[in-house]
């Protein structure tokens, strides 16, 4: 079995490096004066288990009944051939119709369905960055229309992707990505319970596994998973490095070499085709400088953008922006 499946939390008290945002969340529960959310911040930091572990406190045994989950990701990038293929929608689905009618009409259909037991249902989009702006205009005139009866919970990486309609409609949680003390602390609790199995990993390994999962925990324990299944510690650095570091290390090669266009085109596709979040993206780009560089100014400017990417309407803007502002001043 997955240890990420296993030892995935059940209840709020189980999630960890989150406390403030969980602690309002499950108050928010227990009032039962719930509003629409806004869930966001990196992969791997418990956003879909603290909406799972809400949906259990609202409604116990209901929970089930009482929640509608949408994939939003895989709904809108395949379309019409995932309504189709998904028994779920079976009932709903009108061939004839456009993908956007089809949406309207599968996410009235939800937010109708009189809750068992309960004032009101939730309907959650996990990947909710990925609806499209027309979807997210009706979503708007639907969360009007159905706000006494349901409850919607947007769950994302990329708060960005959210329009202002929508977004000022909802309370805002951010999880933050773990600390490594938090990432460390979880992966030692996991193999004291799965001995012999993860007998013999090292402090360095271990160390070596919180840093590469950047405060995600989700990365960190499929590391471990794979290191202690494993006969030695070889292979751990090549599990770690992925294809987007590769890339952040080409745009800040092009960055040196004065090539912003491709640059910005590095750092566009890490974000759209490899659907990172902009402080994913700063993750990777910082690990890159870390290797080749030893420059206070250029983590300087890094610093800096972070702190506005928290504040931003536009990723992309602050990203093209650090690109130049480094070209410009450390690379001159």
């Amino acid at each position: 079995m997955l240890w990420i499946e296993k030892y995935r939390p059940a209840t709020f008290e189980q999630i960890i490096g989150q406390d403030k945002a969980v602690s309002m969340i499950r108050g928010a529960a227990r009032s039962g004066s719930l509003p629409h959310l806004l869930v966001t911040g990196p992969a791997g930091t418990g956003k879909s288990v603290a909406v799972e572990c809400l949906a259990r406190e609202l409604f116990g045994e209901r929970a089930g009944e009482n929640t509608t989950v949408i994939q939003a990701t895989d709904l809108f990038e395949q379309g019409k051939r995932y309504l189709e293929g998904n028994e779920r929608y079976a009932h709903i689905y009108r061939k004839e119709e456009s993908l956007l009618s089809n949406f309207k009409n599968i996410t009235r259909w939800y937010a109708s369905v009189r809750p068992l037991d309960a004032e009101f249902r939730i309907v959650i989009f996990e990947g909710a960055s990925a609806l499209t702006r027309d979807a997210q205009q009706a979503l708007r005139r639907i969360m009007e229309r159905y706000s006494r009866t349901c409850r919607f919970v947007y769950v994302t990486t990329r708060s960005s992707g959210i329009i202002p309609a929508i977004s000022s409609r909802c309370l805002p949680f951010f999880f933050a990505p773990l600390s490594a003390g938090a990432i460390e602390g979880h992966l030692q609790y996991i193999l004291g319970h799965e001995c012999p199995a993860g007998r013999g990993i090292s402090a360095d390994e271990l160390d070596l596994i919180v840093r590469a999962a950047g405060g995600d925990l989700r990365k960190a324990i499929m590391l471990l998973q794979v290191r202690a299944g494993a006969d030695d510690a070889s292979g751990l650095v090549g599990w770690s490095h992925t294809e987007a570091s590769m890339i952040a290390g080409a745009a800040l090669s092009a960055i040196a070499g004065a090539d912003l266009p491709s640059a910005i085109r590095k750092f566009e596709a890490m974000m759209i085709e490899y659907g990172l979040t902009s402080g994913e993206v700063m993750s990777e780009f910082h690990a890159a400088v870390r290797k080749g560089y030893n420059d206070p100014r250029l983590i300087s400017i890094l610093a800096e953008t972070d702190y506005r990417l928290t504040r931003c309407n536009n990723e992309y803007i602050q990203l093209n922006a650090m690109a130049a502002r480094i070209a410009q001043e450390i690379f001159g």
